[in-house]
């Protein structure tokens, strides 16, 4: 698509026979178009127009060479600038590429092939350049943090708030929270909507990396470090230079190694494995866990110097259970999302669909959401999603009593008659485990049978 925008050219050339010369040169392509300038000064002052890709010959009438391209870089360092030059002097051309010329063309009989070629070759720059830039506004604007984490619950603004906090520093950010609550969406809403947005994000799941591994994932290594290391390797936190890198599940981490993950994070600094090299650092760490670290610490599998240093500013994401009419929001979002993934008609969720959501507890927060509404899409008949469209499939349900509204005497015949399965009628186990006689019990059992 950006091939077929116009491509401002600026000529900037005070010898007028070889302007019109260029200028004929260029314009025999319709996507060329050109504006010609005899000094320095006047292609300077119009460099709000914005050119694609200046020429720019090397000796002016009223400013020397080097030093419009160096005004030229200040304006707009993006903009590829062609020397052309009667001057033949290799050691002017290499200081010229160096100051960040683009290229540099000696005016001779192979001029015009040469500087075809050349801006064809700037043409591809920029409509990459573009299409990067385009893409990296798209990514801003999807981890926006009203695009990225819906919802308007009270819950929700407290964590809204910690997020602004977030983005204006580079302080360590810690993220807690049960499976499936957006953690890594957490942070990468941090790191789009900081200073280091135009940088990598790194993301590293610990519990997913085998345990021997983790070191030379994170650290990188050396050839010949070890058996099977043919080639040098940066980790991750190399590819993380002056961006972000999110370690998730942090409490995974073998307690050999979180030593040296202390040290990388105090120091800034680090040596691949089998090297000596030390390799400063920036990055800004954000960390995710949905275990309680502070206890792990008192048991002993935690560092707890890591710990303190891990904390920084501590954002809970809160279960879903808790996030009131969030879960509405989240189930039309996901309905809007999959019907336009699959071709489908926009499909909406009756009263009683919505009640019947909105009184399960969601174990598995918001990625069971997403496949439970996903999965109502696809069986709903109509256009409307009912109640009986919607199927609770959790691992864990059988221990969720919460997830419709009964009676206490209800409540209590559904957990006796849980206990009841999982110890295979055993009376007596089952009084241990409650805490009640077993005469309590058989009269629970007979007051169930005639209520059936």
């Amino acid at each position: 698509m950006y091939e077929k925008e116009p491509v401002k050219i600026f000529v900037v050339e005070d010898d007028q026979a070889y302007t019109k010369f260029l200028q004929y040169v260029l314009s025999l392509n319709p996507d060329y178009e050109v504006s010609t300038f005899e000094n320095g000064k006047s292609a300077i002052d119009s460099l709000y127009q914005k050119p694609n890709i200046i020429t720019l010959d090397y000796t002016l009438p009223d400013m020397a060479g080097e030093d419009v391209l160096k005004e030229i870089q200040r304006v707009d360092p993006n903009i590829p600038v062609i020397i052309i030059s009667a001057q033949e002097k290799i050691g002017t051309a290499v200081e010229l590429l160096k100051s960040g010329a683009y290229d540099y063309i000696i005016k001779d009989e192979d001029t015009k092939d040469r500087l075809l070629n050349t801006i064809n070759n700037a043409r591809k720059n920029i409509s990459l350049t573009k299409q990067i830039d385009h893409l990296r506004q798209e990514i801003t604007e999807k981890y926006e943090f009203d695009n990225s984490i819906i919802g308007n619950s009270a819950a929700l603004k407290k964590v809204f708030s910690l997020l602004e906090k977030a983005v204006k520093t580079n302080i360590t950010v810690s993220i807690t929270g049960e499976t499936g609550t957006g953690k890594e969406l957490a942070a990468k809403a941090i790191h789009y909507n900081s200073k280091r947005k135009k940088e990598s994000f790194v993301a590293v799941n610990i519990a997913a990396i085998p345990k021997d591994l983790m070191e030379s994932e994170l650290f990188g290594y050396e050839k010949g470090a070890f058996t099977g290391a043919n080639t040098r390797r940066i980790g991750k936190f190399e590819e993380a230079e002056g961006g972000t890198i999110f370690l998730d599940e942090i409490g995974e981490m073998d307690l050999n190694l979180q030593a040296k993950l202390l040290r990388v994070i105090q120091e800034r600094e680090l040596s691949r494995i089998g090297g000596n090299d030390v390799i400063k650092l920036d990055f800004r760490l954000i960390v995710a866990t949905h275990r309680d670290l502070a206890k792990m610490v008192k048991e002993g599998t935690f560092r707890e110097d890591l710990y303190y240093r891990l904390l920084g500013l501590p954002i809970h994401l809160p279960p879903l259970r808790e996030r009131e009419r969030d879960i509405i929001l989240l189930s039309k979002f996901f309905l809007e999302q999959f019907s336009k993934d699959n071709d489908l008609p926009i499909l909406t969720l009756s009263h009683d669909a919505q009640t019947k959501l909105l009184g399960y507890p969601f174990p598995g927060n918001i990625r069971e959401l997403k496949s439970i509404i996903e999965l109502s899409a696809v069986m709903a008949n109509n256009n409307e999603i009912t109640a009986d469209d919607i199927t609770f499939n959790s691992l864990t349900k059988e221990s969720n009593f919460l997830y419709e509204e009964m009676t206490l005497k209800d409540y209590t015949f559904k957990i006796l008659r849980y206990y009841l399965d999982k110890y295979d009628n055993n009376v007596l186990q089952v009084a241990e485990k409650l805490d009640i006689g077993k005469s309590t019990i058989y009269r629970y059992l007979k007051e169930m049978e005639e209520a059936m």
